[in-house]
């Protein structure tokens, strides 16, 4: 997704290192695009891309339409210059499809070399774009032409060590991005309960493994998050109902993983799904899938630690995926089960979440994506 700028200076609470520096937000003016991911193919599914546009403002949605011709686009990215989107297929024979945003132009698909691609991401560069096969365990690499078309796979890398964890029967790559300073990317893999990290040769599109983390036992892991700070990481554990913090050492790309933090569930059955971490790096987010919830944290020691405040009610059933507007203002929840987006006000002072306008009815929404 593309980076929420920061919120404008604050107020620092007792406690918490002063926030990052950086440019305020940009003002947004007049309504901005929506994208929506579904499945195609279950029950009850989406035909395509929602398309859609809200208002920054009110944060209310506006449906528009459905971008056809791309099967099950369950996860979506942008291009760093904004011109072209990319969404997985997540299908037994997996692949990743290119659209031209201006007309809307389904620019070609290729294959992911593995089964089940359920995220994808593109590397700062704008040159490359990283998918995770969740069925076979495997990460890929595709090339981006200037036009944002995508070349065939430079790599694909299938986690076969260590062996999968308690109750897995493989690897289940669940997540692939670069780090914040652009040397490393990682791989999240819940099946094998461990983060990879590869450099990437930028010239080459090739991965070579540098390091990798082990959570603890039937973790599995499913999402991480870096904080602004470049040095701390956020990871949401899918299996075991848990968060983490992480160490980051980019000179080595090495992952430290810390000990397991609630999620605010209250114990009862519940799949954390995504964390998120203002711009301003002072507050975390985490979708909580069973306790239908948004965790709220507090993050502090610059980064080193998360301290839970509580959870908000997200306002629907199964919080997949979570995104903020670019100007972080907003919070957008895809809401799987229910098949709404609900949206949020963010407040940059205090962390609160305020659920604003009417929940927009989508398709089985597993994933929103704001520009």
């Amino acid at each position: 997704m593309v980076p929420s700028p920061a919120a404008p200076p604050v107020a620092t609470p007792a406690g918490q290192d002063e926030p990052e520096a950086a440019p305020p937000p940009r003002k947004p003016s007049g309504p901005r695009p929506l994208y929506v991911g579904t499945y195609t193919s279950v029950e009850g599914g989406g035909t395509g891309i929602g398309l859609a546009s809200y208002d920054p403002e009110s944060g209310r949605i506006t449906g528009s339409g459905t971008l056809t011709g791309v099967p099950d686009p369950s996860y979506l990215a942008v291009h760093p210059d904004g011109r072209t989107l990319y969404a997985v297929d997540e299908r037994e024979d997996g692949g990743v499809t290119a659209v031209r945003l201006a007309d809307r132009r389904v620019l070609g698909a290729r294959s992911t070399g593995g089964a089940g691609p359920c995220h994808l991401s593109v590397h700062p560069s704008g040159r490359w774009l990283l998918s995770a096969n969740y069925g076979s365990g495997s990460v890929a690499v595709h090339p981006i032409g200037a036009s944002g078309a995508l070349g065939e796979r430079t790599a694909l890398v299938t986690h076969s060590s260590p062996p999968p964890g308690p109750g897995q029967q493989g690897p289940h790559a669940h997540q692939f991005l670069t780090s914040p300073d652009g040397g490393h990317v990682l791989a999240v893999d819940l099946g094998t309960d461990t983060v990879y990290t590869y450099r990437l040769d930028q010239a080459k599109g090739t991965l070579t493994e540098v390091a990798r983390a082990r959570t603890r036992p039937g973790a599995g892991p499913r999402h991480l998050t870096f904080h602004p700070g470049g040095r701390h990481a956020y990871l949401a554990n899918e299996v075991d109902d848990t968060v983490a913090v992480c160490a980051y050492e980019p000179g080595t790309g090495r992952l430290t993983i810390g000990e397991p933090q609630s999620t605010g569930s209250g114990g009862g059955t519940n799949y954390p799904a995504q964390i998120l971490v203002t711009a301003n790096g002072r507050y975390a987010f985490l979708a909580n899938r069973g306790h239908n919830s948004l965790a709220r944290y507090a993050v502090e020691d610059g980064g080193a630690r998360l301290r839970l405040l509580g959870t908000v009610p997200v306002g629907g059933d199964f919080p997949r995926q979570i995104a903020f507007s670019p100007d972080g203002r907003l919070l957008f929840a895809a809401n799987q089960r229910s098949g709404t987006v609900t949206v949020f006000r963010v407040d940059a002072d205090s962390g609160g979440l305020r659920l604003t306008g009417e929940p927009f009815a989508s398709p089985v929404a597993v994933c929103a994506l704001p520009l």
